[in-house]
C-alpha cells in the first residue's frame, strides 16, 4: 500500500493538494482512500462531487467519539483503583476532546487502513507541519516511555502480585495495567510501523516566497531528524507573468527566486511541482484537474543514518596499536550549526536541531565507544566515535 501524508505550514493549500492527489490516483486506477480530521471539512469542500468518484473513498474522522469511548474504557478498567482513592466517576456526557485528539484519530485511522486491502493509496491530509511533525513522532516517543515506565521484564514478577496484594491489604492493579499497556505497546508499534514503511512518504506544500522558504526549510529539518522521506515539494499557488503590472512584478520574483533556491535543494528528494494559482479556490474536479498534480510515484530510496569507518591517524595512540574511529551520518538540512544539540546518555543520542528533538538508540557497535566529538557538513552531521577499551573487545 502506498501511504502519502501531506503537510505543509498553515494555509498553504495542503487540504487542495491532498484532494487534488488522490483525485488524480483514482483516475489512473488506484483505489484511493482519503483520511481528514478537519473538523470544518474542507476536503470535502475541495473534492465537491467528485468524492463520488467510484475509485475515491473520504473518511472525515470524528476524535470525539473515539476519545470519550476510550476514556469511559479505561475509567473501567481501573475501577478498584479508583474506588480505592474515593474518586468520582466521570460521566460520558461530560467528556470533551483533549488538545490533540484529531491527530490520535489520524494515527489511528492509518493503522487501521494498513491492515485493510481494501486501498492501494492512502492520502493524509495531516494538520500544519509543527503539529503533523508531533503526531507523526508520537508513537516512538510514547513507546520509549511505556519501556521506561513499565519495561516488559517486569511481568515476570506476577506471580508475587496476589502476595503483594494481601500483604498491602488493598487490590493490585499490576495486572491490568501491564494488559493495558502491552496493548498500548502493540497499537502503537503498529502506527510506528506504517509511518516507517518504505511505501510511505511525505508531500510538503507551501507558497513560494520568504515565508514559505523559511516554513520548508524548518520543515526539512524536522522531517529529516525523524527519518521521513519528502517525496515531493509542492510550490503551490504560482503566479502567472506579471506582465506590465508592477504590483504583480514585485511577487513574481519573490517566487521565482525562492522557486530556484527550492529547484536547487530539492532535487535529490524528488524535486519540486509547480502548481498554478488559478485566481480563486479550487473547487470540485475540473479545478482540481486543472492543479496538474498526478498520481503518487513509486517511494523514493529510503533515508540511512550510515555508520562508516574513519580513517586511523598515526600520530594517535589508540589508531596506532590498531584501534579504530567510526563517523555516524544523520542527514540533517537545512538546520544551522547554533541550532544544533547534542547529548549522550547511556545507550541513547538525544539530538536537538532547531526547534526538534529526538531521543535515537545508538547502533550496537558504537554503543561500546565514547563520543568524541561532532561536526556539521553538507547538511549532515557527522558524530565522531572511538571505541571505549573498557567495553571493546581486545585483538589477539
Amino acid at each position: 500500500m502506498r501511504t502519502l501524508l501531506v503537510t505543509g505550514p498553515g494555509g498553504s493549500g495542503r487540504t487542495t493538494v491532498a484532494a487534488a492527489t488522490a483525485l488524480a490516483a483514482a483516475r489512473a486506477g488506484h483505489r484511493v482512500l482519503v483520511l481528514s480530521a478537519d473538523r470544518a471539512d474542507t476536503l470535502g469542500t475541495a473534492l465537491g462531487a467528485s468524492a463520488a468518484h467510484p475509485g475515491l473513498t473520504t473518511r472525515r474522522l470524528d476524535p470525539d467519539d473515539r476519545f470519550r469511548d476510550d476514556l469511559l474504557a479505561l475509567q473501567e478498567r481501573a475501577a478498584s483503583a479508583l474506588d480505592l482513592l474515593g474518586a468520582e466517576r466521570l460521566d460520558g456526557e461530560e467528556l470533551t476532546p483533549l488538545p490533540g485528539a484529531e491527530e490520535l484519530a489520524l494515527l489511528r485511522a492509518l493503522r487501521d487502513a494498513a491492515r485493510d486491502d481494501t486501498y492501494d493509496t492512502v492520502v493524509v491530509d495531516l494538520p500544519p507541519t509543527p503539529k503533523a511533525l508531533a503526531a507523526l513522532a508520537l508513537p516512538e516517543q510514547l513507546r520509549r516511555y511505556l519501556r521506561r515506565l513499565l519495561p516488559p521484564e517486569r511481568q515476570a514478577a506476577r506471580a508475587l502480585r496476589p502476595m503483594l496484594g494481601r500483604l498491602a491489604g488493598v487490590p493490585m492493579p499490576a495486572a491490568w495495567l501491564y494488559e493495558t499497556a502491552a496493548r498500548g505497546e502493540d497499537e502503537l508499534a503498529a502506527v510506528q510501523h506504517v509511518i516507517e514503511a518504505p511505501t510511505t512518504t511525505v508531500r510538503l506544500v507551501a507558497e513560494p516566497g520568504p515565508a514559505g522558504a523559511d516554513a520548508v526549510r524548518t520543515a526539512a529539518t524536522g522531517l529529516a531528524l525523524q527519518g521521513l522521506r519528502t517525496d515531493l515539494l509542492i510550490a503551490n499557488r504560482v503566479l502567472p507573468d506579471a506582465g506590465s503590472d508592477p504590483w504583480l512584478a514585485g511577487l513574481c520574483a519573490q517566487q521565482h527566486k525562492t522557486l530556484a533556491e527550492w529547484e536547487s535543494a530539492y532535487d535529490r528528494v524528488g524535486g519540486v511541482r509547480r502548481v498554478p494559482h488559478l485566481g480563486r479556490d479550487p473547487r470540485g474536479a475540473d479545478d482540481l484537474t486543472a492543479l496538474g498534480l498526478t498520481a503518487p510515484a513509486p517511494a523514493p530510496d529510503r533515508i540511512v543514518w550510515p555508520v562508516t569507518e574513519a580513517s586511523a591517524d598515526p600520530a594517535d595512540p589508540a589508531d596506532a596499536e590498531g584501534g579504530h574511529r567510526y563517523v555516524w551520518h544523520i542527514p540533517l538540512p537545512g538546520v544551522a550549526r547554533d541550532e544544533l544539540g547534542l547529548v549522550r546518555r547511556g545507550d541513547e543520542l538525544v539530538l536537538t536541531a532547531g526547534p526538534f528533538r529526538r531521543i535515537v538508540p545508538l547502533p550496537s557497535a558504537l554503543r561500546r565507544c565514547t563520543v568524541e566529538g561532532a561536526g556539521l557538513r553538507e547538511d549532515e552531521l557527522r558524530v565522531r566515535f572511538a571505541p571505549d577499551p573498557d567495553l571493546w573487545p581486545r585483538r589477539g
